[in-house]
């Protein structure tokens, strides 16, 4: 069985792109940090992790999702 290798295009920095997007939206919508993180039920220290310029801290998907229903956008909108 043959197996072949697309080629694809993956961003690189799609965990800061993310982080970026988060701060971005959220600073749009007037919310702060505090709120966002008791609007999704998670603790405002992960809230500032997954905002911090590094981008080591990774999401969760069922984070990601909440975030986007608070914030009023499409998953689309924190990866592009």
């Amino acid at each position: 069985m043959a197996t072949y290798k697309r080629e694809f295009d993956f961003p690189t920095d799609i965990k800061k792109k993310i982080a970026t997007n988060i701060i971005k939206f959220r600073k749009e919508a007037g919310i702060t940090q505090e709120q966002l993180a008791a609007d999704i039920d998670i603790s405002y220290d992960h809230i500032r992790r997954l905002e911090s310029t590094l981008a080591k801290e990774g999401i969760s998907i069922e984070t990601l999702v909440k975030i986007s229903v608070v914030l009023e956008k499409k998953l689309d909108d924190f990866i592009y």
